[in-house]
């Protein structure tokens, strides 16, 4: 099995979002009311205390739907578009 799921994750539980209808985090669009959706939770995310948890979770998975630690999914393209490759072994 990966490793990463393998980790640890307590920090779920500590999320802000688990407050919130888990729909909120998963726009069906990136226009009108669902922008106004992920607007509303990447909101929600900049005052959570486990956001770094969550979004360094969203990048090691690959995460390619949903609003996690703040970032929408094109967010996180960009963040992985801009890591520097691993070094070749």
């Amino acid at each position: 099995m990966n490793r990463l799921y393998h980790e640890s994750e307590d920090w779920v539980a500590q999320g802000s979002c688990r407050q919130y209808d888990p729909e909120l985090f998963f726009p069906v669009s990136t226009t009108g009311p669902g922008l106004h959706d992920a607007e509303l939770a990447k909101a929600i995310c900049r005052g959570c205390a486990v956001r770094r948890e969550c979004l360094q979770w969203a990048l090691r998975a690959g995460e390619p739907h949903g609003v996690w630690g703040g970032t929408t999914p094109e967010d996180r393209r960009y963040m992985r578009r801009d890591l520097p490759l691993p070094a070749a072994s």
